[in-house]
This record gives structure tokens, sequence and C-alpha cells, in this order.
């Protein structure tokens, strides 16, 4: 058996198509959705994240500023920008950058964005609402787990009664995620560094997901025969960009793969997007 690969590029392509229309139609309707991004400190691979976002934005005439701080700024200084893009009827959508330097409070300078331009899904009041399904309509979910569930489905790959396998357990990926599958009836396993015997878990996952930023670290003896694997790690190895997949052995075993870069990293920026529109659109109707 050799793996289907799952093209994240080509699916991302069609997303934006589609958002674009949206623009337009918000655009006859005098409404211009705008992302704004806040950048802290010189951090390469979130230059080249923020970077994708803003040439995505810009790519289905979306309006996008980035806001830069250095690497010493204080917590208060990012935190009133977020307080003046809050305010500013204009922005539909805010968001950092993470990580952020070790001497701010990560988690305080999210939950200062406002939930209704929280794009990434990541304050305590959407995550919360993810757990609960607490006004569902009015959540946003974080955009990489939302990238998924979004490639799944474009796969038609059942999920309700599946065997879900999550390695890590983030507040970005691994959590949020774990609780979307759950939602679609998946029976979930989160795995993480503290997990004893992780290949007696990895073997029996009829989906694995990982997303630790270790390259090589899920190998072919470690996944079952016609697994479906997707691979949201990232990481450098020999100059190059690569996954948590060893993707050569894994691929002569699953059924469907994602390749990193091209798989899931697509997926996410589209649905950073696709979330700044939904904000746009919740604004006309309320």
């Amino acid at each position: 058996m050799t793996a289907k690969i799952i093209d994240g590029d080509k699916i991302s392509e069609g997303i934006r198509k589609n958002l674009k229309k949206r623009i337009d139609g918000l655009r006859k309707k005098g409404t211009e959705p705008r992302l704004d991004i806040i950048l802290v400190g010189n951090n390469p691979a979130s230059e080249i994240y923020v970077n994708k976002k803003m040439q995505s934005s810009k790519g289905i005439g979306m309006i996008s500023e980035v806001h830069r701080f250095s690497e010493k700024a204080k917590q208060n200084e990012i935190i009133e920008k977020i307080d003046e893009l809050n305010a500013d009827e204009k922005v539909h959508g805010i968001l950092v950058q993470i990580p952020l330097p070790p001497h701010i409070n990560e988690q305080a300078v999210l939950d200062s964005i406002s939930p209704e331009k929280d794009v990434d899904g990541l304050t305590a009041c959407n995550l919360g609402k993810l757990v609960t399904d607490e006004r569902a309509e009015l959540m946003f979910e974080p955009c990489t787990p939302k990238g998924i569930i979004r490639l799944l489905e474009h796969e038609k790959i059942p999920v309700e009664g599946k065997h879900a396998v999550v390695i890590g357990r983030s507040n970005i990926v691994g959590k949020p995620l774990s609780f979307m599958l759950l939602k679609r009836n998946a029976t979930v396993t989160i795995c993480h560094s503290k997990t004893r015997d992780l290949k007696s878990h990895t073997k029996n996952a009829d989906i694995l997901v990982t997303a630790v930023g270790k390259a090589n670290f899920v190998t072919g003896d470690m996944v079952k025969e016609g697994a479906v694997i997707i691979d949201a790690g990232i990481s450098r190895s020999g100059g190059k960009v690569v996954g948590d997949v060893d993707f050569e052995q894994v691929r002569k075993k699953a059924s469907r793969i994602t390749p990193v870069p091209g798989g899931v990293g697509p997926l996410t920026v589209a649905m950073v997007l696709e979330n700044t529109i939904i904000a746009a659109e919740r604004k006309l109707r309320f």
C-alpha cells in the first residue's frame, strides 16, 4: 500500500476562491473585511507564517496590516494596541502571532482580544465555547484544528466511530482538535510527552494526528496499515522544513497522508481568512 497524498495547497486554493466571492458580496454591502496581526520579536518562523497570512489575505482582496513590536516590548504595550484594535470598527479580525517572548504572559495577551474578533480562536472565551458547545454559532474554532477537520471532510474520510489518536496537548492544536473530533463522534486518545509506550496507542489509530515539532518522530512501525496520517508538526532538518512524520516510511503503510510543507499549513492560513470573513458577516447581522 502507498498512501494517497492529501494536497493541502489545492484544497486551500478552492477555499480561497470561495472566500473571494464572499468578500465581493460584503463589499457590495459596504464592508471591507480586515485582519490585523500582532508580531513581537524576530522569530524567523513567525515571520514566515505572518508573511504567508499577509500574502494570502491580499490575494483574495482582504485588507490586512501587521503591527510589529520589538523582542523587548512590554506586555502592556501589546495589550494597549489590542485594545485600540478592539475599539476600531473597521477591524474584524485580530491575530497575535505566537510564540511570544518568555517575559510576556501569552494567554493574558490572547485574552485581551475581543472574542468576536478572535479569529485564531485562542481566547479562553472561544476555547470554552468549543468545549461546552455554548452559543457555538458565535464561536471561532482554532485555525489549525479547523483546517484539519476541513481536510478530513474534503477527502470524505469518516470520523464517526473511528479511533483518533492525537499526539500533542497544546491549546493551539491538540486539545481543541480532540474536542472537535469528539463532537463528530470519534473515540479520541490524547498522547503527550509523559505517555508511556506511545507506539501501543498510535498503532491502534484509524486517524493519527501529530503536532509536536520533532522531525521523523512518527516512524513506520508506529502506524497501523491503512491509517489516515495528518502531520501538523513543523521543524527544520537538513536545511528543509519537515513534519513530525517519517514521510517515506509511513506513506508505505497509510491510506492517506499529509505532506509538510503543503498539507495542513495552507489550510491553517485559509481558516484565518475564513474566520475573518465570518467576523465581518456576523457584524452585519448583529
